[in-house]
C-alpha cells in the first residue's frame, strides 16, 4: 500500500466513525504505521474537513517527520502501543457513547457473548484512569491491552487496534455493540451467563479459521 492510499484510508475511517457518532466534539483519533513511525489525524480539525495531506507523520518517539498541523493530543498512547505491539498496524480511538458510558463505571466487558473473542481474548478490560494525552494513560492502555485488541479507558473511551485499518475499525464498532448489549442486560436487573475460557478459546480458534481477525 502506498502512503497516499494509506492516508486516504485513515481519513475515510476517521470520517466513518465521526458519522457513526463515535467522535462527539472532535474526540477520538485514527492512526496507522508508516515506515519507522505512524500517520495520525490532526488535533482540532473536524473530520469532515480533514484531507489526506492534513495527517501528521510522527516517529515512535513523537517527533514530527512530516506535516504542518498539530497531531492529536493522544499521540502518546498511539506511539506506546506501536512500540509495545508489533502486531498493531492501525489504531482507532473513539468516544462511542455506550462503550464510553460503561468505561465511566470503570468496568470492562466480560465474555457474555462469543463475539468478545473478536477483541482478542476472553474479555475487554478497562484500563486505569489517567489524564488524556498523558504518559500515564499511554502506560495504562498498553498494560490493559496485553493479549487483547481492544480496551476501555476509564472515564474516557475506547482503543481498538488491528492488523489493518479495516480490522481496527471493525473492532471499535463491535466494542460499542457489545457494550450496549451488556448495559442493557445490567439495566434489566438480570445477570448475564459468562462463557468460560475454554469456550472462548474454541471461538477464537474458529474465528481464526474463518479469517475473522482484526
Amino acid at each position: 500500500m502506498t502512503e497516499a492510499v494509506l492516508r486516504a484510508e485513515i481519513v475515510a475511517v476517521a470520517q466513518a466513525i465521526d458519522k457513526a457518532g463515535f467522535c462527539p466534539s472532535k474526540s477520538g483519533n485514527v492512526s496507522a504505521r508508516s515506515g519507522e513511525g505512524f500517520l495520525i489525524t490532526p488535533s482540532v480539525l473536524p473530520y469532515a474537513q480533514t484531507k489526506p495531506e492534513d495527517l501528521i507523520h510522527l516517529s515512535l518517539e513523537g517527533a514530527v517527520l512530516e506535516g504542518a498541523r498539530k497531531p492529536s493530543s493522544e499521540w502518546p498512547f498511539h506511539a506506546a502501543i506501536y512500540k509495545a505491539r508489533p502486531d498493531a498496524q492501525a489504531i482507532v480511538h473513539t468516544h462511542s457513547p455506550r462503550a464510553t458510558a460503561l468505561a465511566c463505571t470503570r468496568r470492562g466487558i466480560p465474555a457474555f457473548h462469543y463475539m468478545i473473542a473478536l477483541c482478542g481474548g476472553a474479555d475487554v478490560r478497562c484500563a486505569e484512569y489517567a489524564t488524556f494525552g498523558s504518559p500515564e494513560l499511554a502506560s495504562n492502555a498498553v498494560k490493559a491491552l496485553e493479549g487483547r485488541k481492544a480496551v476501555l479507558l476509564a472515564n474516557h473511551g475506547v482503543i481498538a487496534l488491528g492488523s489493518s485499518l479495516a480490522g481496527a475499525h471493525n473492532i471499535a464498532g463491535e466494542v460499542e455493540n457489545l457494550a450496549g448489549e451488556y448495559l442493557d442486560i445490567l439495566a434489566s436487573g438480570l445477570d448475564p451467563v459468562i462463557l468460560d475460557e475454554a469456550e472462548m478459546a474454541r471461538v477464537s480458534a474458529k474465528f481464526a479459521g474463518y479469517g475473522r481477525v482484526g
